[in-house]
Order: structure tokens, then sequence, then C-alpha cells
């Protein structure tokens, strides 16, 4: 557990007194704590002697364009600074914003209402560069097939934070910048495939010990013996039900 005095930046896109509560208490621990309403550019500046910086999210805050333009705002502002970020908003919203908002899906999320045990131990993982308890896994969607990405995304979306992207490379570049849990890789695909970027991943420090499942729509046992041998973590006929994805997933990431 980290132990020290933290300065924490707490920004509020709709003002709440439930913030009020959360400052009270981070000062009861003996940490600094300020409170953003407004002036969202300032959050560059604080960055310098910030440790944390917490985004408090309104209710419905996907249906909402204009939250949406400031929340994206402020995102943008603390990823240039290079700083830690925790969202906190209604369990309800994640998927979808996270759907709208794909910059937002790679910092810690907690649901609302927030006790402070839970807070603190979020606070402690993400300045330890742990994954957050009870933070949705994470799973990247590599398939050249869209109208198939996207429909896994929408059977797994509601337990998983998932992203998409349609070709190898593309894979690799987005890798190198977000964290996963998970890669589900489609076998075949045109220029670059599955196994070239499963060798290019296993070649890469920052990548090599994310598992990979492949896609894959031959179940012959010759198919899913050439899958094996390239030791993926586990494979995946195309073909499978929902629930039997959802089944198998919970049993590689709970």
């Amino acid at each position: 557990m980290y132990n020290g005095i933290l300065n924490i930046v707490i920004v509020v896109l709709q003002y709440s007194v439930v913030v009020k509560g959360i400052e009270r208490k981070l000062n009861d621990e003996g940490h600094n704590v300020t409170v953003l309403t407004d002036g969202f550019e300032k959050i560059r500046g604080l960055s310098g002697s910030t440790n944390i910086f917490i985004l408090y999210l309104p209710g419905d805050v996907a249906d909402k364009l204009d939250v949406l333009e400031r929340m994206s705002y402020v995102i943008g502002q603390v990823e240039k600074s290079g700083k830690n970020l925790i969202l906190i908003g209604e369990a309800k919203d994640q998927s979808e914003l996270f759907k709208k908002l794909p910059s937002a899906s790679k910092y810690a999320w907690l649901n609302r209402p927030v006790d402070t045990d839970a807070l603190n131990a979020a606070i402690d993982s993400v300045i330890e560069g742990k994954p957050v308890v009870g933070a949705k896994k994470r799973i990247l969607i590599v398939d050249d097939d869209p109208a198939y990405a996207k429909m896994i995304r929408e059977w797994i979306r509601d337990e998983y934070q998932t992203s998409i992207v349609t070709a190898g490379m593309q894979a690799i570049t987005f890798l190198l910048k977000n964290p996963v849990d998970m890669i589900l890789l489609d076998y075949e695909m045109p220029v670059v495939d599955g196994p070239q970027v499963l060798q290019m991943l296993r070649q890469e420090p920052a990548t090599a010990s994310i598992p990979v499942i492949f896609l894959t729509g031959v179940g012959t046992k010759e198919a899913v013996e050439r899958v094996m041998s390239l030791r993926p973590d586990g494979y995946i006929l195309k073909s499978s039900a929902r629930d039997n994805l959802l089944k198998y997933l919970h049993s590689k990431l709970g």
C-alpha cells in the first residue's frame, strides 16, 4: 500500500455535494486535495505537482453531448500531462461511454456510489501501476471483418471493456499505447495474419505477456493442431455461440 501524502485533483463536470464528501475523506487521510469545477485548461499547469486526477462523472453521461465534449477535453489534458486518472461514474454508463469515448477506457473506473476503502484501494493500485480491483478487464478484438468484430463486442461489452482494430499492424500500434488483459486475434487476415501478429507481440517486451486467443473459422483436428502449434493461450471457433464464448472468457479472465 502507498503510504505517502498525495496531491489529488478532483475534476467535476457537474458539481455534486457527494464530491465534497470525497474531498473531506481524502483530506482526512492526509492528502492534499483540490476540486476543479471549471477552468479545465488549468489541468496541465497543475499536473506538475499532482500525483493523480479523479474525474467525477454525472449520471447518463453518455447521452449528454456537451458533457462528453468536456470530458474528452479533460481526458486529453490529463493524457498530455502523463498523469494517472480514475473515473468515477454509474455502472450502467460505462460500456456506452467507452464506446463513444474510447480514450476513457485506458483509465481506471470505479462505480458510484464509491466508499472510502474502495477509493483508497484504487488510488493505491493506480499509483503502484497495478490493475484496479473490480474494474472491467480489457479485451482487444483483432479481425479484418468489422461486422464480426462488432458482433463479438456487443456480446461481451457488458462484462469487458472492448476495443476493435481490423488489421494486424493496427493491433501492434494500438497495444504499444493501450494496455489490455487479453487479445482475441483472427487467425486468417490479409497482409499481416494472426500468426505473424502473435510473433511480433511475443518479441516486444511491452506485449510479450499479454494472453492471445486465436479466433478461427475452421475446427478440424488438423486446423486446430496448426493453430495450437504456435503456442497461443487458447483458441475460439468463430461459430461459437455467445454463451459459450462468455463461458470461455470467464475461464480465462474471470
